[in-house]
C-alpha cells in the first residue's frame, strides 16, 4: 500500500488548529504533520499529513474522521508519494538542527545537540516562515555570517521578520539593536517569543508594520544594513521606499527569491543606487548581497 500526503490550506488560526487535532490523532501510528505558509509570507498556510500503508480515499477519509465531517468547512486534497522513499525517515530530517556559516539553527527538542561554539538559536518550526530549513533562509544566514567576517552594522533592520530568526542572529553577533517588522500579527508575536527565549529581547524589537509604512520605521533610519527575505514581487514594490531610508554605503540582503527572478529584481533596486555585491544560491533559490552606491 503507498504512502499518500493529504493537505488541507487555510489561515493561519485554523491550520494550526487542525495540525494540532491531526498531530493527536496519528501520535500513536507515527504519522507526521506540519505545517507551512505556502508561499513563504503569503499568509496561506498549508497543513501536511503523511497516511502511511493507504489510499487516496481512505487517507482522506481518515483525516475527515479527525476533522469532523465538514473538515472546517475545507476540502482536503490527496498525492500519492513515491513507494521508495522513506517518508517518516524524511520528515524527521526535516526538522534537525540546520547549520549556515557560525549560526546553528535548532528546535527544542534538540537542545542536546547544540555545539560548543558558534550561534545556536532555537526556533521550533511549524509556528511561522523563517526555521533555518528553507533555501531561503539558510541563504539569509550564510549571508550575514560572510558579512560580519568583515563589516560591523549600527543600524540594522529586518523586514518581514516572520520567526525572528534573521534578526536573533543579527543581535546575536552585532550586540546592538536591531528592528524586525512583519505585516502579520501572528507572526510578529511568535518573533517576540522566540527573541525573549533566545537571549536578545533587549535588542530586538518586533512591531507590526506592512512594508515602511510605520512611523517607527522612519524614526530608526537611515539603516546600514537591512534583510528582507520575502518574494520577487515584494522585493522589487519596496526598492524605492527601502532605499529612501538607507544610510551611505549601506547593506541590503534580499531573499525569498527564485534564481530566474533575481535578474528583475536586481534591476529594480539599481534604479534606486544599489550595485550587486555578492549572491548565494541554493537550490534554485537566491540571496543578494547589495550596497548603496550613493554618498
Amino acid at each position: 500500500m503507498p504512502t499518500v500526503q493529504v493537505r488541507l490550506t487555510a489561515g493561519f488560526e485554523e491550520a494550526r488548529r487542525i495540525a494540532d487535532l491531526l498531530e493527536d490523532a496519528f501520535e500513536l501510528e507515527g504519522f507526521p504533520v506540519t505545517l507551512e505558509e505556502t508561499p513563504a509570507y503569503s499568509n496561506v498556510w498549508t497543513v501536511f499529513a503523511l497516511v502511511l500503508d493507504s489510499e487516496p480515499g481512505e487517507a482522506i477519509e481518515r483525516v475527515i474522521d479527525v476533522l469532523g465531517a465538514d473538515a472546517f468547512g475545507l476540502e482536503p486534497q490527496a498525492t500519492v508519494l513515491d513507494e521508495g522513499t522513506n517518508w517518516i525517515a524524511l520528515s524527521e530530517e526535516i526538522r534537525h538542527p540546520v547549520q549556515a556559516g557560525r549560526f546553528f539553527v535548532h528546535g527544542s527538542h534538540d537542545r542536546i545537540r547544540r555545539p560548543p561554539t558558534g550561534q545556536s538559536i532555537e526556533i521550533d518550526a511549524e509556528l511561522a516562515f523563517g526555521t533555518g530549513h528553507h533555501a531561503t533562509t539558510w541563504a539569509c544566514l550564510a549571508a550575514l555570517d560572510r558579512l560580519f567576517k568583515k563589516d560591523r552594522y549600527a543600524r540594522p533592520l529586518d523586514l518581514g521578520t516572520g520567526t525572528g530568526l534573521l534578526a536573533i542572529a543579527i543581535a546575536r553577533v552585532l550586540r546592538v539593536k536591531v528592528l524586525a517588522t512583519d505585516i502579520d500579527p501572528v507572526a510578529v508575536t511568535i518573533a517576540r517569543g522566540n527573541v525573549r527565549l533566545n537571549g536578545v529581547g533587549g535588542l530586538v524589537e518586533c512591531l507590526v508594520a506592512d512594508g515602511m509604512r510605520a512611523r517607527r520605521l522612519m524614526e530608526q533610519a537611515p539603516y546600514d544594513l537591512v534583510v528582507a527575505n520575502i518574494l520577487a514581487r515584494p522585493l522589487m514594490r519596496l526598492a524605492a521606499p527601502v532605499a529612501r531610508t538607507l544610510a551611505p554605503r549601506a547593506t541590503v540582503v534580499l531573499s525569498g527569491l527564485r534564481t530566474s527572478d533575481a535578474p528583475k529584481v536586481l534591476a529594480a533596486w539599481r534604479m534606486q543606487g544599489l550595485h550587486l555585491d555578492d549572491a548565494i544560491e541554493r537550490d534554485d533559490w537566491m540571496a543578494l548581497i547589495l550596497r548603496n552606491s550613493r554618498a
